[in-house]
């Protein structure tokens, strides 16, 4: 049986430049969708935050203007969530050894804003990132997900995944919730100061971006095929 280790944010505020806080956490449709398709699949998976506290919902993802399908995705949603006592009771992210990391084939990083709160500066996260790559284990992160992997530098300062092609969500994105002046940085701005090449898809909509044993995707909407597609590489790798 496949190992699948979800990293999700321990976040539930964002600091932005002007000080204030905005309220976060974890985006429900990027962890729901995934985890269901994972399980489906017969995948182990192991839930960790930061300090191992309780995944914080972001409760703009139950909105429904935000969420495809309207109130009966909504309940969907929230019935799942309430399911998955992972999210309660996570790993501490820090204390994961590198033994213990061999043991999983892949690491899912989902979004929402909490990752660039938190995630994007976890020492912790960019050790185990740097531990699975180097494993040539599979690499998944979406929307804002994508920033646990920023701290993923080798010794030399460089990026781990300077050169990739990949996505995640975009500065466009980010100026049509409002939000692309008040951020403390733009992910898609970062990525590409750090020699990523980033794959920007049209707004809202599905896409996937694979490189590698990288795989990422741009936004909510791209979570089935995200996941859809760390299946299909999981099991080749597992069958090998």
């Amino acid at each position: 049986m496949a190992r699948l280790l979800m990293v999700v944010t321990g976040a539930d505020g964002l600091r932005l430049k002007d000080g204030t806080i905005r309220r976060t956490g974890f985006w429900a449709e990027e962890v729901v969708v995934p985890h269901q398709l994972f399980q489906a699949a017969g995948v182990a998976v192991d839930i960790a935050t930061p300090g191992g506290v309780a995944a914080p919902l972001d409760p703009e993802s139950l909105s429904p203007a935000y969420v495809a399908g309207g109130p009966a995705v909504i309940e969907q949603f929230k019935s799942y969530l309430a399911s998955l006592e992972d999210l309660n009771h996570p790993q501490v992210l820090e204390e994961l050894s590198e033994d213990g990391l061999d043991a999983y084939d892949a690491i899912f990083l989902p979004g929402g804003h909490g990752p660039l709160q938190d995630l994007a500066h976890s020492t912790a996260l960019g050790r185990i990132i740097r531990h699975l790559q180097d494993a040539a284990k599979l690499v998944v992160a979406l929307c804002h997900g994508p920033a646990g992997l920023l701290p993923a530098l080798r010794p030399d300062g460089a990026w781990a995944y300077r050169g990739y092609r990949l996505t995640a969500f975009t500065n466009e994105e980010e100026a049509a919730v409002g939000l692309a002046d008040k951020l403390p940085f733009l992910l898609e701005t970062r990525i590409r100061e750090l020699d990523g090449d980033f794959q920007a898809g049209r707004p809202w909509m599905p896409h996937v971006v694979t490189d590698r044993n990288l795989v990422t995707g741009q936004n909510p909407a791209s979570s089935a095929g995200v996941a859809r597609e760390a299946l299909v590489r999981m099991s080749a790798a597992v069958s090998r």
